[in-house]
């Protein structure tokens, strides 16, 4: 792994697969809960546990990856995974909590390990693309979700493709160990885990203006994100009266457009539009596609569902290999992992608020809509700091 294509090809790799379980829950609502007796929308209950833990456990990773190496964090962090997926299979509601606690507990550290790996080995003039070809397991991993667990669910039942996502998991933590020997050449076996304490990354990352807008914009822009992976499913099979597969499908087409719009972003950044101008761009977009989504119903055409879903993912998932690569950029050297770990505690703690922000407008009968829409004036205030300095 001492090229650049090889560490890319397996920080994707897991990547993927860590975002296929994390995107599993949200496919498998319309089925899983009308068996356990609960609202389809509760399933933003389980997102946000999921990255509530994560934030956690990205917070936390910094002093692991530097005593056992960035690989083998993200080894432990697919069995967690798979333990989190396995769990959903047994169906019952504390069972899909704990199982959303340890989804969240290996997400977590996936991309500050993915930061240590790909930032000491990527050239300066392709930082910005190739930390987006990176991001792009995360839309690639929740189109696999749309695309193939309705399917599994079809064939042999929403269990069983919980069970399948653990199973690829656990496969994964045990194919990267060749790769280990090289990847964690620079870790500090004797480094104590407290070495660097848990709020110094937080004082690095708030001391510096820069890096504060880039984790306060990613609290705000991860929520919308994630808002999207959780409640499109839902929203087009109770309000656009499409079957689970159709519904699924146009989630696929969302994270199609956000894997093109992570490639595409990220070779704008590089050449053309600065990162930061890039950033308040996108949280435009996702803002309009937030606003306009009430628009869609049952009366709606499929061209017309699908063109919304694919723009849509574009900006509101489109976004994350842009932020990474920048806090990648200013982050004091030496700690890429520590700082990153910091700012995607802020990340996956605007996910953990916003799927509940959504749940709860539904509740008070405001529906889908106007929860997206009070998501949409957040990242449009947030988007607007990148035009204002």
């Amino acid at each position: 792994m001492n090229g650049i294509v090889l560490p890319v090809l397996v920080t994707l790799a897991i990547q993927i697969l860590a975002s296929l379980a994390v995107f599993t829950p949200p496919v498998l609502a319309p089925e899983a809960s009308r068996e356990m007796g609960l609202d389809a929308s509760a399933v933003g209950v389980v997102t946000s546990v999921i990255y509530l833990s994560s934030a956690a456990a990205a917070l936390m990773s910094g002093g692991f990856i530097v005593r056992y190496g960035p690989l083998r964090v993200s080894q432990f962090a697919l069995l967690l995974v798979a333990v989190g997926s396995a769990l959903l299979a047994l169906g019952h509601p504390l069972a899909v909590l704990a199982a959303a606690l340890f989804i969240g507990l290996g997400y977590g550290p996936v991309t500050p390990s993915s930061s240590a790996i790909l930032g000491v080995r990527t050239p300066e003039r392709l930082r910005a693309f190739v930390f987006s070809l990176k991001q792009t397991g995360v839309p690639i991993g929740g189109a696999i979700a749309g695309a193939m667990v309705p399917v599994m669910m079809v064939w042999s039942g929403w269990r069983s493709a919980a069970l399948a996502v653990a199973a690829g998991s656990l496969l994964l933590a045990f194919a990267v160990q060749g790769g280990r020997a090289t990847a964690d050449r620079d870790r500090r076996p004797d480094a104590p885990i407290g070495a660097l304490r848990l709020r110094e990354p937080l004082r690095m990352l708030w001391r510096q203006r820069p890096l504060r807008d880039l984790a306060l914009v990613s609290f705000a822009y991860s929520g919308m994100q994630m808002c999207l992976g959780s409640y499109l499913v839902v929203y087009l099979h109770e309000i656009g009266r499409l079957s689970v597969p159709a519904a699924g499908a146009a989630l696929s087409v969302a994270m199609a457009g956000a894997v093109l719009g992570r490639l595409f972003w990220g070779f704008v950044a590089d050449n053309f539009v600065g990162p930061r101008r890039l950033l308040g761009l996108l949280g435009l977009g996702m803002s309009l596609g937030a606003f306009t989504l009430g628009m869609l119903d049952a009366t709606s055409p499929w061209a017309a569902v699908v063109s919304h879903a694919f723009l849509f993912g574009a900006t509101a998932v489109g976004w994350n290999g842009v932020y990474i690569s920048e806090v990648a950029r200013i982050a004091p050297k030496g700690h890429e992992a520590a700082v990153t770990g910091a700012s995607f505690a802020l990340t996956y703690l605007g996910v953990f608020v916003s799927p509940l922000v959504v749940w709860a407008v539904v509740a008070l009968g405001a529906g889908y809509a106007g929860g997206f829409a009070f998501v949409g004036l957040l990242t449009l205030w947030r988007a607007s700091v990148f035009f204002r300095r």
